[in-house]
């Protein structure tokens, strides 16, 4: 019998793999992203001038949830097989791929914008990247708040929301498909709702520090979101630049490199573990790039403006860029010092750490690429008796990097600046020049949100959907998508074996 059958088991539970596996898998997915469209609406009660747009959510909530529950029905109460070879990475890239979708309603249901845009915008959302094509100015509180209920889902994962709510039986195959690895406790759905709460507690904070220092709190409730989740969605056009504060820039940066770093490492900081959470590799790498690149950064700027102000954009803007949030506290970056926004393409590029809510290549690799480098040289000219054995310190735990590791990095690595160059190559067909088009892509490839404006509300359809598919790439880190396509295209396998 094919696997897409259901198998009576010990004549009393039935058994099901394949394609009611998925179907089951996709149901509570959707299920669960129609209950997420509802919540902004909680805002109503504060804003009653805005109920009319209660409807936008309310229907394709509705929807979602009828239709997820009838196709959940496919694997509640049975037994469910173990996902075959890249059936897992199929899985992933459907959800997401439904969860954007559906996502995607609420926008074209106000009316204000076509079926592209309103994609763009929930794909912005969900992989916390942070373009947009909304007029923040103009939208409304619920559409406001709804956009960074999206940054928050899609920060910490679809699939680890999934499974903080849902049982060990379904949410552990789920949470394994999304490629996590970062268990934080014994139990997987502990470890997941761990995970929530400590981001929970981090935008609560961020939030009350926010109004202690004068923002509104609607506002600080949607920056504190943003910031944790290195989205960048802001209630206001100047972003974080509007409330000219450097205390609120001090406390954007600190939720921006809480959102950057590993869930691991802040497990280890809750727990007092401090000496163990700051030898991790990413955090080393990150404070000595800062050490560098901050003064060299604020060099680029000069042009007469005063030493302290310059300090302070590079400060912010460092941090915005390699975190992968994309607030600014800059007007805007078209005519800024090109050597200034070639640093920040960079630090774009690198990115946030590994099982962070962050995207880009992950300072984890470039710190292993960097350091397979060094490895590589010192086998060549260091005497054999003399070489020390190739490590990092990973949250406490020193790991040996074997070859394979390395060549897997440096693999991943070319695969990433590949589509970067595809994707700018495709910017620079609309007539933008070079470097706006490299910025532009490696802030959608890096889920970044700093713009030069080439995308928003008025950019060409082809300009939005290539934007889409950086967006979309750069938080599914590729890799994912190239197997689910394998998956589900093979010549041998289909999605039912």
């Amino acid at each position: 019998m094919r696997e897409f059958d259901v198998l009576v088991v010990d004549g009393e539970r039935e058994e099901v793999g394949g394609i009611r596996l998925l179907l089951g898998y996709l149901g509570i997915t959707v299920l669960i992203v129609g209950a997420i469209m509802l919540t902004p609406l909680l805002v109503l009660p504060f804003y009653p001038e805005e109920a009319g747009e209660a409807k936008c959510f309310i229907l394709p909530a509705v929807i979602s949830i009828m239709a997820g529950w009838f196709l959940s029905s496919f694997v509640r109460g049975r037994k469910l097989k173990r996902l075959a070879r890249h059936q897992d990475a199929l899985l992933v890239v459907t959800v997401w791929m439904t969860g954007i979708f559906l996502a995607a309603l609420p926008f074209l249901l106000t009316g204000e914008y076509n079926l592209l845009q309103s994609l763009f915008e929930s794909t912005s959302g969900l992989s916390t990247t942070g373009l947009s094509v909304v007029d923040v100015g103009t939208a409304s509180h619920v559409v406001l708040m709804y956009r960074s209920i999206l940054l928050f889902f899609g920060g910490v994962g679809l699939i680890l929301v999934f499974t903080s709510i849902l049982s060990d039986r379904y949410g552990m195959r789920l949470y394994n498909a999304e490629g996590h690895n970062d268990k934080v406790m014994p139990n997987l759905v502990k470890s997941a709702r761990m995970i929530l709460l400590i981001y929970a507690v981090y935008i609560a904070a961020g939030t009350v520090a926010y109004v202690a220092f004068g923002m509104p709190i609607f506002d600080a409730l949607n920056h504190a979101v943003a910031a944790v989740s290195t989205g960048g969605f802001s209630t206001r056009v100047e972003s974080i630049g509007a409330f000219d504060s450097v205390a609120i820039e001090i406390v954007t940066i600190i939720l921006m490199i809480l959102g950057n770093t590993n869930f691991f490492v802040h497990v280890h900081l809750f727990q007092r573990r401090f000496r163990l959470a700051f030898r991790h590799v990413e955090l080393v790498f990150l404070g000595i790039v800062a050490l560098i690149a901050i003064p060299v950064l604020a060099l680029t700027l000069g042009g007469g403006i005063p030493p302290g102000e310059t300090i302070r954009v590079a400060v912010f803007q460092f941090v915005s860029a390699i975190t992968t949030t994309g607030f600014q506290t800059i007007p805007a970056f078209v005519g800024m010092p090109s050597a200034f926004l070639w640093l920040l393409v960079v630090f774009m590029l690198v990115g946030a750490g590994i099982g962070s809510t962050g995207g880009g290549m992950k300072q984890l690799r470039v710190a292993i690429a960097l350091k397979s480098l060094w490895w590589n040289l010192r086998d060549h000219l260091g005497h054999p008796r003399r070489i020390a054995p190739s490590t990092i310190l990973r949250v406490g735990n020193r790991e040996v990097v074997d070859a394979r590791t390395q060549v897997d990095t440096f693999s991943f690595l070319m695969l990433y600046l590949l589509v970067f160059a595809v994707g700018s190559f495709v910017f620079m067909l609309d007539g933008h020049p070079v470097g706006m088009a490299m910025f532009e892509f490696a802030s959608c490839l890096g889920t970044v949100g700093l713009s030069v404006g080439i995308t928003g509300f008025a950019a060409p359809g082809f300009v939005l959907a290539t934007g889409i598919a950086g967006m979309f790439l750069g938080r599914l880190e590729i890799v994912v998508v190239v197997y689910a396509c394998s998956r589900a295209f093979g010549r041998k396998e289909g999605i039912v074996a």
